[in-house]
């Protein structure tokens, strides 16, 4: 056996274990709280995971590069360096291997993108989404429930939109005045509201918790106090809190 064969049986389970390591790690990325986040969080590690051989390759070249073809004290400062002819076939593998990366990676957006877009024909929960100037009205229709940003102008914390755990909910956002972004940035998701448009997407949350949401795109003086949050909850609970919320708006 040759010295590079058993330095290669010695590398494999160590770079095996590089990689079951990376795809476990965040890279400084949110898990994501609902399905849909999952999958973006999932692309984001295969882009990451992509682009360590890559960055590898290329700063090592660039070290490689400057160690080996740098001027020695010997050399006559106003020499001129070998100059090498062109090699068309490594040419066409550093131009075919960039290639055949970024088609996979398209692949995987693509993939995701469908996925993530997809809307359940049966969802157990809507929630109508209205964005304005500054504030936010969450309406969950066939409920009796409407919830509604405080007045603006001060900075307090903003409506908050309760959802059942482990369930898909249909977001409908809307804008009634200029253009706005549902934000939520643990669910790995942002979604414009524009005025004159109607958006519906999925969320399907998988854990529970609070989470801080808010307009993403600059909308005036007041963008600032565009706030909410999603609470996460256990389906009993969410049917719990319903009940209380529909009774009290029904007192008031």
């Amino acid at each position: 056996m040759t010295r590079a064969l058993r330095a290669g049986r010695r590398a494999t389970p160590a770079g095996l274990a590089l990689l079951g390591t990376a795809c476990s790690a965040s890279f400084g990325m949110p898990r994501g709280a609902t399905e849909q986040g999952a999958d973006i969080f999932r692309l984001w590690q295969i882009f990451f995971i992509a682009a360590i051989p890559v960055a590898g390759v290329v700063y090592g070249l660039i070290f490689w590069s400057v160690i080996r073809y740098r001027r020695r004290r010997s050399e006559d400062p106003d020499a001129l360096g070998s100059q090498f002819r062109g090699n068309h076939r490594l040419e066409l593998v550093y131009m075919g291997i960039p290639v055949l990366i970024v088609i996979g990676l398209f692949a995987a957006s693509a993939t995701v993108e469908v996925r993530v877009d997809r809307v359940s024909p049966h969802p157990d929960v809507v929630v109508n989404v209205e964005a304005y100037r500054w504030g936010w009205r969450f309406t969950y229709p066939g409920r009796d429930v409407t919830i509604v940003s405080p007045p603006s102008g001060e900075f307090v914390a903003g409506p908050q939109m309760v959802l059942p755990i482990g369930q898909t909910t249909r977001i409908v956002l809307t804008a009634n005045d200029v253009i706005h972004a549902f934000w939520v940035p643990d669910f790995l998701y942002k979604h414009d509201a524009i005025p004159g448009r109607t958006f519906v997407f999925d969320l399907t949350p998988t854990r529970a918790g609070t989470f801080y949401g808010e307009c993403a795109e600059f909308c005036g003086l007041n963008h600032a106090y565009m706030t909410f949050s999603v609470r996460v909850v256990q389906p009993t609970e969410f049917t719990l809190w319903l009940a209380q919320m529909r009774a009290g708006q029904a007192a008031a």
